[in-house]
């Protein structure tokens, strides 16, 4: 049963690549603020999860609803338009813009959006300060530390207000001090935005920070909530 009130709901998804299913009628639903981890092991399907539903992926069979609207009766310019604005990305590797300031890739997604350089790169400011990396604003990525890209990274994902964060192993590439204070920032970051949050995820310890865990394992998820 899905819960009441939920942002974004997975039912019956179904997803394979060639004879291999990545994806077997698995259901998932999160609701604003809240931090859900997806974990389970390689292969097992939670980056496709993932990229379903955030309209990346189109599922074989199933259905994704965010906010009660279908993403696959959606066009491909409306779902380029949600994740550019209400959907936000973190990735293991950051993926910043090498040629480009800490300051300018943070403003990125709002210059795509149309937004005036001053005013994006205003914002970005103020959400560098937030991510404790307001120092390296006129670093490039190449000039930085792995945390402190990764916490840009994280900047770059929220300065556009987005509904739901995606985030796939965004520690993933990090020493665990750093891993640490970069999940705490950016899940401190995201209540506080009231913005849900999925979070892809091998490691206890990441998953340590989420409300409940989702665990994939053979193409379906089970929510793992008050099971012992």
């Amino acid at each position: 049963m899905t819960p009441a009130g939920s942002l974004l709901v997975a039912e019956g998804l179904r997803k394979s690549y060639g004879p291999t299913p990545a994806l077997d009628g698995a259901d998932f639903s999160i609701h604003a603020g809240e931090v859900v981890a997806v974990m389970g092991p390689s292969g097992s399907g939670k980056s496709t999860l993932l990229h379903c539903l955030a309209g990346i992926v189109r599922p074989d069979a199933g259905s994704v609803r965010y906010g009660g609207q279908e993403l696959s009766t959606l066009s491909d310019a409306r779902r380029s338009a949600l994740r550019r604005g209400e959907f936000g990305f973190v990735f293991q590797f950051g993926q910043l813009v090498p040629e480009l300031t800490c300051l300018e890739n943070t403003a990125l997604p709002l210059r795509l959006n149309g937004v005036r350089r001053k005013d994006a790169e205003a914002r970005a400011a103020q959400w560098l300060e937030r991510l404790e990396v307001a120092a390296i604003a006129d670093r490039r990525p190449g000039e930085v530390s792995g945390g402190q890209g990764q916490r840009v990274a994280v900047a770059r994902s929220l300065v556009t207000g987005p509904r739901v964060l995606f985030a796939d192993e965004p520690t993933g590439a990090l020493d665990s001090l750093n891993g640490e204070r970069v999940m705490q920032l950016l899940t401190d970051a995201a209540r506080d935005a009231n913005a849900a949050v999925v979070l892809v995820t091998h490691e206890p310890r990441v998953a340590a920070y989420s409300d409940r865990e989702v665990v994939v394992r053979d193409g379906k998820a089970r929510d793992m909530a008050g099971v012992g």
